[in-house]
């Protein structure tokens, strides 16, 4: 017979349930599964569960990586390996049940540049009784809303674009264009986004400086 014919390709043999662990370790499971005797599978088992724990010793000793292994055991099983196992045993349906779909705001907002949680601030804020607290909460998402806004402008806003963005957004809930309040000024939020630079105004030179002081060096 032509040797050739005698290969065995990884698409022939049968899928893996956990590849992590490589085929090997899958015959392992599976010689365990074909044991006949209770007692000699048991043994096995437990020599299994030992070698998976000496691939990440850190955790070998922790309970519950102790109780994800024999979980893993029975996944590559099957679920068909009859032993007894220290922990409850998990049932297939819950390992393989899939994640509830997490909900994304699928709300598309008038101005996107403030984002989704400037809304939820001012939701939240329009339902506090009046008062002081309130007004410091107002004045305070007008102040973040006015730094959005130069974040997407980067050039400068007038505090009562920012008022009347911000009587839209609460339904005419928040006035604070009546109040006569003034923002903080857009120089100082635009003088936190400015890059950091040396006194001298450029970029430091210390790397060039260590070059040329190793330049002249000898090397041993």
């Amino acid at each position: 017979m032509n040797q050739v014919d005698q290969l065995e390709y990884n698409t022939e043999r049968p899928q893996l349930h956990i590849p992590e662990y490589g085929r090997h370790f899958q015959k392992m499971v599976d010689y365990c599964v074909s044991i006949e005797d209770r007692d000699e599978r048991n043994r096995i088992a437990q020599a299994i569960i030992s070698v998976m724990g000496n691939m990440q010793p850190h955790l070998r000793d922790v309970p519950d990586f102790q109780h994800k292994l024999w979980d893993q055991l029975f996944i590559m099983s099957d679920f068909k390996l009859d032993v007894d196992s220290p922990f409850p045993i998990t049932p297939k349906e819950t390992l393989q049940q899939r994640p509830e779909p997490l909900d994304y705001p699928q709300n598309h907002p008038k101005y996107r540049f403030y984002g989704n949680n400037i809304k939820r601030m001012i939701d939240q804020a329009v339902q506090w009784e009046k008062g002081d607290k309130r007004d410091g909460l107002e004045y305070a998402i007008a102040n973040h809303m006015k730094k959005c806004y130069l974040n997407w402008n980067k050039d400068t806003v007038d505090d009562k674009v920012i008022f009347n963005h911000l009587f839209e957004l609460s339904d005419g809930q928040i006035d604070l264009a009546s109040d006569g309040e003034n923002l903080t000024e857009s120089g100082q939020f635009l003088k936190q986004q400015q890059p950091r630079t040396t006194k001298s105004g450029g970029r430091s030179n210390s790397g060039k400086k260590g070059s040329r002081g190793n330049r002249g060096k000898k090397r041993y």
